[in-house]
């Protein structure tokens, strides 16, 4: 895909995704996402390292963490990089007072995630419905609307995120 297409299809300038492409910009979590949504594939993809080998096991050492410049909230995967799934696991701290939200809505294929929250509480909004989450609650949501992931307390939260994709034709035909 050329630069011109992508950035039509994600809604992001070419200039930036040129700059983002040669690691001389700090995209921020938002225009990742729009990124990501142009090229068909997960938030979670875009930080597989893309040189190594497909293996089923994924290491603490291995996984690097990434920090939104703009809300300063880290995410780290949790999946095997560049494992044939259709799950995938990342790990939040969502910092107090922090809020991300993400523009895109449907996409080109099926995409479910669960928010399971492991320490603080966070909100979640998606579409035009607010959920509350604290300590241990999980919510399943499709990813079809604009959603907003907002820490009010002082204190960071942590939460897992689990992605599942369905690419079959019969979720494309759902929409």
């Amino acid at each position: 895909m050329t630069l011109d297409a992508l950035a039509a299809k994600c809604d992001v300038s070419r200039s930036m995704i040129s700059l983002v492409e040669r690691g001389e910009s700090s995209p921020t979590a938002v225009v990742l996402e729009k990124i990501a949504s142009g090229l068909g594939v997960s938030l979670a993809a875009l930080f597989d390292d893309s040189s190594a080998a497909a293996n089923p096991v994924s290491r603490r050492d291995d996984r690097t963490p990434w920090r939104d410049p703009q809300s300063g909230y880290v995410r780290r995967n949790i999946s095997p990089a560049n494992f044939p799934s259709p799950i995938q696991i990342v790990e939040v701290v969502l910092p107090a007072g922090a809020r991300v939200a993400y523009e895109t809505g449907a996409r080109d294929v099926s995409r479910h995630q669960q928010i399971w929250v492991q320490s603080g509480s966070i909100e979640v909004t998606l579409g035009s419905v607010t959920y509350r989450l604290s300590d241990d609650d999980c919510l399943a949501m499709q990813l079809n609307e604009p959603t907003a992931f907002r820490n009010r307390t002082r204190k960071p939260s942590r939460y897992i995120v689990i992605v599942a994709t369905d690419r079959s034709p019969a979720s494309r035909r759902r929409k």
